[in-house]
């Protein structure tokens, strides 16, 4: 990762944390998901009209010619209808931009990708694509998503020829005063977006006017390089690689900084840094016990109250489940120390996830708890592995395999994992899984990072002093994650 994007990620996270963020997406962003872009819908339509798509840049003035042509924009419509009615996957890229802690969506996709993502993740998105909606407000709402060039349900109202555009300052007068208050207000990440659309370049020069460059928040946009791969002729390579320069250039005079990358899997590995520096403070406390092995029981559930407690005290977030043995302590040990020394309450101190319990067959259960479980370490950038036993059956204890799924989709997830082997059971299974191939949890290793590894793995009499190594191994760890 060059310097340049990992400077945007500090400053961009900054921005989140603050409130102050915001993310444009255009229809590139939903094209790795199996919606087609603006040229491929309109392809066909070239194709009627004589003409080659790839030679035409104006598609606003294509569609119009085409209504022209048939006296009406029903085709139109109707292709739009067609191509967004179908069942399209939520991409990762989705996934990632609806789980970061941003309010303020803004998109000129008809596509319902985003919203569905907030949805996924249980936010409940506000979704405006008409102007009556704007004086609206949807209860409880985590997210606003303006859509303003409106929506694939209602395909007749979408803006798409040169005549929507051409009414739009009328028409849709209040979208405009909305993102025209955003831009000033928040700082933005254009994702897939061409910066063609003539909506935006007539609300972008209007705040250049109005407060001048040097008045202005700067914003970003993700744009890939043009590739010499994908030209025959060097000459049409340089030529398109100038008027990329000269268009990068260009955005400069609304602020907007140009973050360039070579492949489009690049914005994954962006948004998921994003995510991970976001999370950073949020600890997923993983285990189980109906056995706390070579531990007094006494002496366990205090290691797991205090355990939590510093956690709080450090100013990390709490994920937890109820889990049998050690949920409860989890939850006890941070709700006193949130409650007697009046750390601020809200929703992300403490984060609980009960697994749903009932008459379920096993199969549905294990569905709904790898569901769970997914839906508590997304949250997370950090997971804590402690203990790790159940009761089978036949009144045997044995490691809890919930406990190991959790460790897989903590790794997935890219978590710091804090495997403390010295309770017993899983938790030390995943210390010498990790212990034999240390560098491919811990890229960043260094000495002290090991040695500090190394003492989770060590029985110390006073459990203070365990909490203390877990907590210099989670400091350590959490140096140099952006590279």
């Amino acid at each position: 990762m060059n310097k340049e994007i990992s400077l945007f990620i500090d400053k961009y996270i900054k921005e989140i944390k603050e409130n102050n963020a915001a993310v444009f997406l255009g229809a590139g962003f939903s094209k790795n998901s199996g919606f087609v872009d603006w040229k491929s819908l309109l392809r066909n339509i070239a194709d009627e009209l004589g003409l080659d798509i790839e030679k035409e840049s104006n598609l606003v003035s294509l569609a119009q010619y085409y209504c022209n042509k048939n006296r009406s924009r029903y085709e139109i419509d109707k292709l739009i209808f067609d191509e967004f009615a179908r069942d399209i996957h939520i991409s990762e890229n989705h996934r990632i931009i609806a789980r970061l802690p941003i309010f303020t969506y803004w998109t000129t996709n008809y596509d319902s990708l985003i919203e569905d993502a907030l949805k996924e993740v249980k936010k409940i998105p506000d979704v405006k694509y008409n102007t009556k909606q704007l004086s609206q407000t949807k209860p409880k709402r985590d997210a606003i998503v303006y859509k303003m060039h409106g929506d694939k349900e209602h395909p007749s109202d979408t803006v798409i020829i040169k005549e929507d555009y051409e009414t739009y300052y009328r028409k849709y007068a209040p979208f405009i005063t909305a993102l025209n208050g955003d831009l000033i207000s928040k700082t933005f990440l254009f994702i897939g977006f061409s910066f063609t659309d003539p909506n935006l370049d007539y609300i972008l020069s209007r705040i250049k006017i109005e407060y001048g460059t040097e008045n202005q928040r700067t914003h970003y946009a993700i744009i890939k390089e043009v590739n010499r791969n994908d030209y025959n002729l060097q000459a049409d390579y340089e030529y398109e690689s100038r008027k990329q320069a000269l268009f990068i250039e260009d955005l400069k005079r609304y602020n907007i900084q140009t973050l360039k990358i070579k492949e489009y899997s690049e914005i994954t590995i962006i948004l998921s840094t994003i995510e991970k520096c976001i999370n950073q403070n949020n600890v997923f406390i993983s285990g189980s016990a109906e056995s706390y092995g070579e531990w007094d029981k006494d002496e366990a559930t205090s290691f797991i109250h205090n355990l939590s407690k510093a956690l709080i005290q450090k100013e990390y977030n709490i994920i937890s489940g109820f889990s049998l043995g050690v949920g409860n302590f989890v939850i006890t040990g941070a709700l006193e120390e949130i409650y007697m020394n009046n750390h601020n309450i809200n929703n992300d101190r403490l984060v609980l996830r009960p697994f749903p319990q009932g008459i379920i067959n096993d199969e549905t259960r294990l569905q709904l708890w790898t569901k769970y479980r997914r839906d508590m370490l997304s949250r997370a950038g950090i997971s804590i592995f402690i203990f790790g036993n159940k009761i089978d059956k036949h009144g045997n204890i044995i490691n809890a395999n919930g406990v190991t799924s959790e460790f897989e989709i903590a790794k997935e997830y890219g978590n710091i994992i804090v495997p403390v082997g010295c309770t017993g059971f899983v938790a030390n299974e995943i210390w010498n899984k990790i212990n034999e191939d240390f560098r491919t949890y811990y890229q960043h290793q260094n000495d002290l990072l090991r040695e500090k590894f190394n003492k989770l793995n060590l029985l110390i009499n006073d459990k203070n002093d365990l909490i203390k190594v877990i907590i210099d191994f989670i400091e350590e760890a959490k140096k140099n994650m952006v590279k």
